[in-house]
């Protein structure tokens, strides 16, 4: 049992882990998309019009649905995946009861993979068998690779990625809030979304594990060639 134990308490914390894990990817999504999308919006405009204004209200007006569409795009995820896993648990709990044998074999299986007894396997299945609900988590756990989505999850997932883009979008519009003129306006957002872009895709890659500097050039590559796109066709397209 102490092994069985040692693997939930290590388990716990992995566990933790990954809720933050989850809430820095939802900020991720969010932001990447809120500097990028609007910022190339704003270069696209700033080569038809000369007024700021328009720059801003289409700007505004994109932002909003944007963040929007994010947002229920991360609900509806987040509520695929409480389904889901809902469904596993319910079907879980009836095969402990309809074939209890094959799931302590099961629970067997996965202690074989550590390396303990088959004297140790049977008396920890057997241990196990006493409580269903620790049997279920353990099975939904080792045997599916699941973890109980947090309570709540996508609901919170949709604020966070929504906020993170209204966030980021905010970032290259701010200029034209000063600027009347919006091709001047657009030098000044190139500069500041460009350093953000690279600010971002630094802590972006250090978080996921990427050479931070290279992540960052990437980051500002891809938003970089989306502004001067979006700039181009619409320089052709008003000619």
């Amino acid at each position: 049992m102490l092994a069985t134990f040692n693997i939930m308490d290590h388990h716990h914390h992995d566990e933790h882990h990954l809720k933050s894990s989850d809430t820095i990817r939802d900020i991720v999504i969010g932001m990447s998309d809120g500097l990028t999308v609007p910022f190339a919006l704003a270069a696209g405009l700033s080569g038809a019009v000369n007024s700021s204004t328009i720059v801003v209200t289409a700007g505004i007006a994109e932002i909003v649905a944007g963040s929007i569409a994010m947002g229920l795009g991360g609900f509806l995820a987040g509520k695929t995946e409480a389904d889901h896993y809902n469904s596993e648990l319910a079907r879980e709990y009836a095969e402990v009861e309809r074939i209890p044998e094959q799931e302590k074999a099961e629970v067997k299986e996965v202690f074989a993979d550590f390396g303990l007894s088959e004297h140790l396997q049977n008396e920890i299945a057997d241990e196990m068998a006493k409580d269903k609900d620790k049997w279920v988590d353990f099975m939904m756990r080792y045997e599916l690779g699941l973890e109980k989505p947090e309570a709540n999850r996508a609901t919170q997932s949709a604020i966070t990625i929504g906020v993170s883009y209204i966030v980021g979008g905010i970032i290259p519009l701010s200029p034209y809030f000063f600027i009347k003129n919006s091709e001047e306006a657009l030098y000044y957002s190139c500069g500041v979304t460009l350093i953000c872009l690279f600010v971002f895709g630094f802590f972006k890659s250090k978080v996921t594990g990427q050479p931070p500097v290279w992540g960052a050039i990437k980051v500002v590559i891809i938003g970089a060639l989306a502004a001067i796109a979006a700039f181009a066709v619409a320089k052709m397209i008003t000619k």
